[in-house]
């Protein structure tokens, strides 16, 4: 052996070590990595999936007053569960960007989905604005649009989906085609005036768009199918009050109750400025003037619709905020925010138990993206200390303190 040399035992065992530890600091960043895999996973799985079960679960039916049940042998299988929510502007290829248009319809889907499981409503309602360049779109893009709704909302058979068509959706009166709303119709089943009947009541879905009042064929029409359908509710009332009208005289006899007016523009009103709660508009647009046959109906299109129905209730959605308004003193109508985060950071939707002589409403919102955010900015700056301290470039305050404890001992 050459003087100076290590024996050969020693340098393989000096070599074992090593390779032991490296295999020990292979595995030690191996198990980090893993771990941080499973919080980014456990991150995602929580912001993505289990935050809307977390909010929509604490959401119920509401209950209806025994008193106003015709009789007691009514029970909660004779109560409709109605979901109503609105504007939930698909995004197209126009003005759509591509992971804008992901974000959004996954929030969208994953909400109603959820929802769908949670609350098994009998029927769903969608006040209009379902797209976003619906008035625009080639066919093709149509057809890409709808495909891509019918995955979004798609429902078991116990539950209906109707939607009432919006601005967005065939344009606004001037844009308006009937080649627009035929293809609209053939897909949604929609025309203006279309009675649903669902456990006796009496649900009324309007083409607001063609309530201009101009005389065009369109809007004609439109307004003598709702003169039609007003004159058969009213005379099945009569009759349910044992008044006789020669006029009703061979009627269709239909449920007496007093409908429910669905439509996506609201009745005439001035503003939102009497319009409360943490979903209405921001306060610097309480005060801006709605614009008749734009923002709203007209005032006369308005009186025209409740001189013909004498509704119980007004759905309606295009302003993207919540209002309640009472009508004639007496007709409550509820503008159903937006159910998009493109449009709000607090969406929600509407739930309804109804019976042909009562209702009550109830408001389920759902995750503030604005909460979202910031979960993940929490989790993003957690993950980034513990790189950082796993590297040694950053030194917790716990190491931090130990050092300075050690440097007094050694003093």
């Amino acid at each position: 052996m050459k003087e100076g040399a290590l024996p050969l035992g020693n340098n393989f065992s000096m070599r074992s070590d090593l390779g032991t530890m490296k295999i020990l600091h292979l595995k030690k960043r191996g198990c980090f990595l893993l771990k941080l895999l499973c919080l980014v996973v456990l991150m995602l799985i929580f912001c993505e999936f289990l935050v809307y079960y977390v909010v929509i679960l604490q959401c119920h039916w509401p209950e209806v007053k025994i008193e106003a049940l015709r009789s007691s042998r009514q029970s909660s299988a004779s109560v409709l569960k109605a979901m109503f929510l609105s504007d939930t502007h698909l995004l197209g290829e126009i003005k759509g960007h591509w992971l804008d248009k992901l974000r959004r319809e996954w929030q969208m889907e994953r909400a109603f989905q959820t929802a769908l499981s949670l609350l098994e409503p009998d029927i769903v309602f969608i006040l209009g604005d379902v797209f976003d360049e619906g008035k625009w779109s080639s066919s093709q893009a149509w057809a890409d649009d709808v495909r891509r709704f019918q995955k979004m909302f798609r429902h078991p058979v116990r539950t209906e989906l109707m939607v009432v068509v919006g601005n967005h959706d065939i344009g606004f009166h001037y844009e308006m085609t009937p080649y627009k709303l035929k293809r609209f119709a053939k897909v949604f089943n929609f025309t203006s005036g279309k009675l649903i009947i669902r456990k006796g009541v009496n649900f009324v879905m309007v083409n607001s768009v063609a309530l201009d009042g101009d005389g065009c064929t369109i809007c004609s029409r439109a307004e003598a199918k709702l003169m039609k359908l007003s004159h058969k509710l009213n005379c099945s009332q009569q009759q349910e009050q044992n008044h006789s009208n020669k006029r009703c005289n061979g009627m269709e006899q239909l449920p007496a109750s007093e409908p429910i007016l669905l439509q996506h523009y609201p009745l005439y009103r001035r503003s939102d400025a009497e319009c409360i709660g943490e979903d209405s508009a921001l306060p610097e647009e309480k005060n801006i003037p709605f614009k008749e046959k734009y923002d709203v109906l007209s005032r006369e299109a308005s009186q025209k619709l409740l001189w013909w129905f004498h509704p119980r209730l007004i759905l309606s959605g295009h302003t993207h905020s919540a209002c309640e308004v009472l009508h004639n003193g007496k007709i409550p109508e509820i503008s159903v925010p937006s159910f998009s985060w493109r449009n709000r950071n607090n969406p929600s939707f509407i739930m309804g138990s109804i019976t042909p002589t009562d209702f009550s409403l109830y408001k389920c919102f759902l995750p503030l993206e604005s909460r979202v955010v910031t979960i993940y900015c929490i989790a993003g700056a957690l993950l980034g200390v513990l790189i950082l301290a796993h590297l040694q470039l950053f030194n917790p305050p716990f190491y931090f303190a130990q050092h300075l404890i050690r440097k007094h001992k050694a003093v």
